[in-house]
């Protein structure tokens, strides 16, 4: 199932970046993160993609939405201009971030490759 976050809980669960500059991972999984929107068609595509992916990895790793028309803080903290964007957080080194409705063979690979996780 995966989570709404709003920018509390984004600080608690994910990355402080009032408190810290440099990225720290706050997680105890990897994460995978859809900033979105309601009004978006293609977020629409992929609500039910990232909901089998989160059924799927089960609590291997997370899976948060944040919707940026709520949470206008955090989609400029990552300088969001396109949605849907992931944001993939591997429990070490650097995120990265990924642009479009991606295909769910797509979404694995790179959870594969960032995330380090498979099913």
């Amino acid at each position: 199932m995966t989570e709404n976050l709003t920018k509390e809980t984004f600080l608690k669960k994910v990355f402080n970046f009032e408190e810290n500059k440099e990225w720290k991972f706050e997680g105890k999984r990897p994460v995978l993160i859809n900033f979105y929107a309601d009004w978006c068609g293609p977020c629409k595509m992929l609500a039910p993609i990232l909901e089998q992916i989160s059924e799927e990895y089960g609590d291997k790793i997370d899976v948060y939405k944040i919707d940026t028309e709520a949470e206008q803080e955090l989609a400029a903290a990552f300088a969001i201009r396109s949605i849907p964007t992931m944001l993939f957080c591997p429990l070490e080194g650097k995120p990265e971030m990924a642009n479009g409705a991606l295909p769910k063979q797509e979404l694995e690979r790179i959870i594969a490759d960032v995330l380090k996780v498979t099913k």
